[in-house]
């Protein structure tokens, strides 16, 4: 399979997860210029975490007017594949490729940690390998990952099964307090309806690596090369 990692202006886990595909998990892998409009024959995109602009106006708001989103716009709405992690998330919300946007922290600062979370979703391209309702140690790293949606899309994406992962403890249950930004439903990751669109706020880049003492962010993108 081949990958493709878009990079913008701010990003800075496009070297990390170019590194955990090539060199950890042996794929071919391109980089993807914002400015460009050749995808270059990837079959799964992924855009990383970062602070694409500086996160100016709102995280993402800037990025997802490039030039190559809406190669990407139209390579999603044909089919293909795309992943977007925590910066990557806010561009796809920002882009209309999946639903709601991730609002500042409530406690209003930046949050760079380990966190729990569980699995919910487990019939996914991003989660077939991963068992339901089990629960991954995973970092993150951000200032607005607080996920927010009107009512009436929260009912939508609960009753599509859009929702892949929610922040837990780490036997698995739901408690405010382990919610690190305030995100409703306890909220860390989703998936547009056709299940080829997935945006997550923590990391599994940065726990793919046993020589960081934490690979269980490995398993999802084995998920992802074992379709």
């Amino acid at each position: 399979m081949k990958f493709g990692i878009v990079t913008f202006p701010g990003s800075n886990c496009d070297h990390d997860m170019f590194y955990v595909l090539n060199d950890i998990l042996k794929q071919e892998v391109e980089f993807l210029w914002h400015k460009d409009t050749d995808l270059k024959n990837s079959d799964f995109i992924i855009l990383p975490g970062g602070f694409s602009y500086g996160d100016y106006l709102r995280s993402g708001a800037i990025a997802c007017m490039s030039p190559i989103m809406k190669e990407i716009i139209k390579f999603a709405n044909s089919g293909g594949y795309v992943l977007g992690i925590c910066n990557g998330f806010q561009i796809l919300c920002e882009s209309g490729l999946l639903p709601g946007s991730l609002l500042r922290n409530t406690n209003g600062l930046f949050v760079c940690k380990n966190i729990f979370l569980k699995t919910t979703n487990n019939k996914t391209i991003l989660t077939r390998n991963i068992e339901q309702d089990k629960v991954l140690k995973i970092p993150i790293a951000h200032a607005e990952g607080r996920y927010f949606a009107k009512e009436e899309t929260l009912k939508e994406i609960v009753n599509n099964d859009q929702i892949l992962f929610k922040y837990s403890d780490l036997k698995g249950k739901l408690k405010e307090d382990k919610n690190p930004n305030g995100s409703l439903l306890n909220i860390a990751g989703i998936c547009n309806v056709n299940k080829n669109v997935f945006g997550m706020m923590p990391h599994p880049e940065r726990a793919s690596d046993k020589e960081l003492k934490n690979n269980q962010g490995k398993v999802l993108f084995e998920s992802i090369l074992s379709f």
